[in-house]
């Protein structure tokens, strides 16, 4: 799921404050603490390989976040793909890639334990 800021309802909208809010982004029940992340890909990188050998060779974590500039396609496990670009909010479920259009920065919160381990792992694809 995405949404550009735009899109965002309106909430409050005072001279000097602009306040807006998404219910219903995603949900957390179950996860425990949460780690805050900011990603750097260069344009054309596609991290689908380095899933290979995860539960549905996919990262299996939720993360809620922030394209800071750029320009993202998460990958589904069922063949959808979605982009998001800067200044988009995304939520990205379990079961998912991502591949950058271009050069993207994106701040994330995900469930810490298990984007860890999807991190542990991409480290050992990658010999680290």
């Amino acid at each position: 799921m995405r949404i550009a800021r735009e899109d965002i309802p309106v909430r409050i909208d005072v001279p000097g404050a602009t306040a807006r809010q998404q219910t219903d982004f995603g949900d957390v029940s179950g996860y425990g603490r949460m780690g805050a992340e900011y990603f750097s890909f260069g344009a054309g990188t596609d991290i689908t390989e380095l899933l290979h050998g995860l539960e549905g060779d996919a990262c299996q974590s939720p993360h809620w976040g922030y394209v800071v500039g750029g320009r993202i396609t998460a990958i589904y496990q069922n063949g959808e793909e979605e982009t998001s670009t800067t200044g988009d909010l995304f939520y990205w479920p379990p079961g998912h890639s991502v591949r950058a259009e271009e050069d993207t920065d994106i701040v994330m919160f995900s469930p810490q334990e298990e984007h860890g381990r999807v991190i542990d792992h991409v480290l050992n694809r990658l010999g680290g």
